[in-house]
């Protein structure tokens, strides 16, 4: 027991700052009944702060992606508190314990848009184009509609990717059009405006 103890404390992982301790909360509801107020809510009754947080409508759910951010007994009570929303049943929730993102100055963000015929796999191979180039997709928004004059099925997507500063980015830009050509896509990779 005491060896244990001797090893614990030995341990070199660094343990976070008293407030640095981090909970990724996801949260699916009924359009009609918004998880963002009940999970902010608890969040701030916890005494947590609300770092980061998403809201989407899929299908006829809405969802929230959450980071509360807090004292380690904040954070726990926070866990608790999610755990007695869940079993009340009117949400769909699962949460765990996290970092907080490293930053990455080697990092150029640059947005792509995509539009094109909808047809299976398609954002799979976008997918797979950034992953086989080492790019990273830091956030990604894609629909599927008709289209208005001709009614066509149509995919859309807007990609926020991060691109290595040693990568060359014009003959990336070419490599993307070209794969973009081949699937006949219509697409355009930009630097992000801020």
């Amino acid at each position: 027991m005491k060896q244990a103890g001797k090893q614990a404390l030995s341990d070199n992982t660094p343990r976070p700052a008293s407030n640095e301790n981090y909970l990724l909360i996801s949260a699916f509801s009924a359009a009609e009944k918004s998880p963002l107020v009940a999970v902010s809510k608890r969040i701030s009754e916890c005494g947590c702060n609300l770092a980061e947080a998403r809201v989407s409508t899929l299908g006829n759910e809405l969802s929230v992606l959450a980071l509360a951010q807090g004292a380690w007994d904040a954070i726990a009570k926070l866990e608790n508190a999610l755990a007695r929303l869940d079993r009340d049943g009117e949400l769909r929730l699962t949460h765990f314990r996290t970092s907080a993102k490293q930053q990455q100055s080697n990092l150029l963000p640059y947005v792509v848009e995509v539009v094109a015929a909808d047809k299976p796999g398609v954002l799979f191979q976008l997918a797979e184009f950034f992953a086989q180039q080492n790019i990273s997709i830091e956030q990604l928004h894609s629909t599927r509609y008709r289209a208005m004059q001709t009614g066509a099925d149509m995919f859309s997507a807007q990609i926020t990717i991060g691109i290595p500063n040693t990568t060359h980015i014009a003959a990336l830009r070419d490599d993307f059009l070209e794969f973009c050509d081949g699937l006949n896509l219509d697409a355009i990779m930009d630097p992000m405006k801020f």
